[in-house]
C-alpha cells in the first residue's frame, strides 16, 4: 500500500456554525458544498476539511475527535491489505464521481478513512 498523504479532515461538533465560520472566515478555507448540517471546504492543494453537525445522523460513529483521511493510490489495494491485518472497515468502498472512500476503526479506537481519486 501507498500512502499518498493526507487528504481529508472531518470532524462532527454541536459547534457547527463557529466550526464554520472559523474554517471559512478565519483560516481563510474556500467552501466547497454545504448542505443542511453540512459544509465542506477545499484547500488550494484539493483537501478537503468537512463538518458535519450534530444532528446529521449518517455520521454517527465520529465521536472520538476529527477523523482524518490517507489518500492512497489504490484504494482496493489498500482495504485489502488493512483487512488482511485485522482492521474493521465501517462500510463499502463510497464513490462520489471518480473520489472514493473508505471509513475504519484504528487499532486505537479511533475513525479514519482511506481515500483515492
Amino acid at each position: 500500500m501507498e500512502v499518498t498523504g493526507l487528504s481529508w479532515v472531518g470532524t462532527r461538533t454541536e459547534h457547527f456554525d463557529e466550526m464554520v465560520r472559523f474554517l471559512g472566515e478565519v483560516l481563510g478555507i474556500e467552501r466547497d458544498d454545504e448542505q443542511p448540517g453540512f459544509v465542506s471546504f477545499k484547500t488550494p492543494r484539493g483537501d478537503k476539511v468537512e463538518v458535519f453537525d450534530t444532528s446529521v445522523s449518517d455520521h454517527d460513529f465520529m465521536t472520538t475527535g476529527p477523523s482524518v483521511g490517507f489518500g492512497v493510490s489504490d484504494i482496493d489495494e489498500a482495504r485489502s491489505e488493512l483487512e488482511a491485518a485485522g482492521i474493521e472497515f465501517m462500510e463499502p468502498t463510497q464513490r462520489e464521481g471518480d473520489f472514493r472512500w473508505a471509513h475504519f476503526r484504528g487499532p486505537d479506537g479511533n475513525i479514519y478513512e482511506i481515500t483515492s481519486s
